[in-house]
Parts: C-alpha cells; sequence; structure tokens
C-alpha cells in the first residue's frame, strides 16, 4: 500500500515539477499533442520495456520510429528508487498517458522527469513526433555518474 501512494506522488511530483519549471514552456513540446494522440493506432502498439536497476537502464539505447505508438514499460529491479529523466526526449513525443497498473493513470500532455520506487512499474504509453538522440539519465545522488544513464533514438 506504502509503495501505491509512493508511486502515485512521485508522479505526481514530477508532473508539478514540470508545470512550474521556470524553463518550462509549453510550446516547447509538441503542440499538436492531443490530435497526433488522437489519430494514433493504439490497438497495434508496440511494447518495450526498460529495467531500472543500480546503476544501469536495460537496454542502454533504445529506438523508436516516428508515428507509431508506443507503450513504455518502465520497471524499477533495484534496491532504490530510480529517475528516468529525459526532458529532450519528453519534449519530442506526444503524451497519451502514464499509468500504473494498480493505482491508475494520470493523463498529462507534458513529462519532465518519471521516478520508480523499489519494486514499482510506470507504462507511458506516447507517439514519437520529433525526430533526434536524447539522453535519459538518474538524477538521484551519484547515479549518473555510476553508469546510470542512456540514449533514445526517434527515426
Amino acid at each position: 500500500m506504502h509503495a501505491k501512494i509512493a508511486n502515485r506522488i512521485a508522479l505526481t511530483l514530477a508532473l508539478t515539477l514540470a508545470a512550474a519549471n521556470p524553463g518550462f514552456a509549453a510550446e516547447d513540446y509538441v503542440v499538436n499533442s492531443a490530435e497526433i494522440v488522437k489519430a494514433a493506432d493504439w490497438k497495434n502498439l508496440e511494447k518495450v520495456t526498460v529495467t531500472l536497476d543500480e546503476f544501469s537502464y536495460q537496454p542502454k539505447k533504445l529506438v523508436f520510429k516516428e508515428g507509431k505508438a508506443y507503450q513504455l514499460i518502465l520497471k524499477n529491479a533495484g534496491e532504490k528508487k530510480h529517475y528516468f529523466t529525459a526532458p529532450e526526449f519528453y519534449k519530442a513525443i506526444a503524451t497519451r498517458k502514464i499509468q500504473s497498473n494498480k493505482d491508475g493513470e494520470i493523463k498529462a500532455p507534458y513529462l519532465l522527469a518519471v521516478e520508480l520506487m523499489v519494486g514499482g512499474q510506470l507504462d507511458l504509453y506516447f507517439v514519437p513526433a520529433k525526430k533526434g538522440t536524447y539522453p535519459v539519465y538518474c538524477t538521484i545522488d551519484d547515479h549518473q555518474k555510476q553508469g546510470m544513464e542512456g540514449q533514445i533514438v526517434i527515426e
């Protein structure tokens, strides 16, 4: 029960920080996100799983195709909480929702980071909208310095 509440709080905090961040501007994100999400073929989405642990993402490199619907499954298999921080990537996608399979879902067009508690899982439903290569990293303590970083490519 505590993990459910903690996951909800962490997700809410990340969304709130994105909205409150002085460098945050909605126009930096995909402006026609709702249209892209509505037009996507969600019945044929592709599932991609990333496992977070000490101190890595597996796989380290993710490749997505522009315009295709995805479910990115983030699982924390580590003994510590971890972030999946990718602000430039989040600006390049049309977000449908982020969901905890046990607690519910949040529908928000903009993200900054996703925090996963120990044993937690969150699923991000999105459509890549802007081609490019984007870094992903954990912002907790020295996790990034210990190798908890990767790359996301939108082709």
